[in-house]
């Protein structure tokens, strides 16, 4: 009599371990390709942000119709503000300054020309929006001298803007920028009778460039502007104010913190001010569409010494020491922060969070709708009023007139 076949569990346990293995090996594989993926995308990110930054196109001339003084330009978050501001394009001229939003739709927006153009002017379509406004220290008709200050890196160009007082504010402009960006702020502090002194600082494409070239987001760069601080001391400053925009806010606070100086510091401005770069890291990186593990790895990276290679820095960031709301109990002066709660580049949160801490020495002015660092060309009036008021009841402004605009 035949006996029934026992089936073969052995062969197809073997079998079914062999697929578990050879899918384990897949699983393995993919997931090391897409953690080596993340790793390369986070070393790219952790480059770019210490990478000095060029000025890229961001917006493109549509028209210029010379009869009514009018450029039309395509619609963004920022060609669209209220104000006034500056316009870098290539041709026959390279800055156009910018008025009032005449119209605007879907796609586009024409401004008043506040710089004349003629018949013969050729423009570039691809141009850049920018809240700088002033291009040269010459267009605000005060008396000014260009300067050199001596640093550990070499001398790094600067503008001085006398008043009659030993009060001086040293001006810092932020990631990407340079001295320009600052002029804004030049007229509200000689009405209050203070020196500006308008300064570089290391790698920003006027000041000498650092042995690797690459941005310290304020862990470096502040000595520059302590070198200027002892520039201004020398030149019988009693008194130092720091007015930091963007990433020169990151700069001016760590001065606040480390300065051989600090005796003389006594009080900082901040427009959109860097106060802590991980938050500003992790909200860029939302705004590229990236995971949040790619931001993490990419702030990792930055703050490993083993990493320098990678990142082309000298030194690690210490992203610990940049936290200024973890270092709130150190601030010894007051800070006046000026920030725009829809900023779009560096959010306003950890300015908020920096007053929650430190509600006896931080004073937050809250805009909205002006964007990052543009909030004198959204509201010049405001801006002005509030820096004053706040130099006034500090007892920092030797004098008071009619700023003049």
């Amino acid at each position: 009599m035949n006996q029934p076949r026992r089936a073969d569990t052995g062969g197809a346990l073997l079998s079914l371990g062999a697929l578990v293995r050879v899918a384990a090996t897949i699983l393995s594989g993919a997931l090391a390709a897409v953690t080596t993926a993340l790793g390369l995308v986070a070393v790219r990110m952790a480059r770019k942000v210490v990478t000095p930054a060029t000025r890229v196109a961001d917006t493109r001339i549509l028209d210029v119709d010379v009869a009514a003084q009018t450029i039309t330009l395509s619609r963004s978050a920022d060609t669209v503000l209220p104000g006034r501001y500056g316009l870098f394009t290539s041709g026959t001229a390279d800055y156009l300054k910018l008025g009032s939003v005449l119209r605007s739709d879907g796609t586009s927006v024409t401004r008043k020309l506040l710089t004349q153009v003629s018949s013969d002017t050729r423009l570039s379509a691809a141009s850049t929006f920018s809240g700088w406004y002033y291009e040269r220290p010459e267009e605000l008709h005060l008396p000014f001298s260009a300067e050199l200050v001596a640093s550990a890196v070499g001398p790094c160009p600067a503008w001085l803007f006398p008043a009659d007082s030993d009060t001086w504010v040293i001006q810092i402009h932020g990631r990407g920028a340079q001295r320009r960006e600052c002029l804004r702020a030049v007229p509200v502090f000689h009405a209050a009778g203070i020196t500006s002194l308008i300064v570089s600082y290391r790698n920003d494409g006027e000041a000498p460039r650092s042995r690797s070239g690459m941005y310290g987001l304020g862990s470096t760069e502040w000595r520059d502007v302590d070198a200027a601080i002892g520039r201004a001391r020398k030149a019988g400053a009693k008194r130092i104010l720091l007015m930091g925009w963007s990433m020169g806010g990151a700069i001016a606070l760590q001065v606040a913190l480390r300065s051989a100086h600090r005796d003389l510091i006594a009080g900082v401005v901040l427009e959109s001010p860097v106060i802590d770069w991980r938050i500003v890291l992790d909200y860029n990186a939302r705004l590229l569409g990236l995971p949040a593990p790619v931001s993490r790895l990419a702030i990792a990276v930055l703050g490993s010494e083993w990493a320098t290679p990678l990142t082309g820095l000298d030194h690690a960031i210490p992203f610990g020491a940049l936290d200024i709301v973890a270092r709130a109990g150190e601030l010894r002066q007051p800070v006046l922060i000026l920030h725009s709660d829809d900023d779009g580049f560096v959010p306003s949160d950890s300015s908020h969070d920096l007053v929650v801490a430190r509600p006896d020495l931080v004073e937050f002015q809250v805009f909205d709708t002006a964007r990052h660092t543009k909030l004198w060309n959204y509201d010049q009036d405001r801006w002005v009023e509030v820096i004053a008021q706040w130099l006034e009841r500090h007892a920092l402004a030797p004098a008071r007139s009619t700023v003049e605009r």
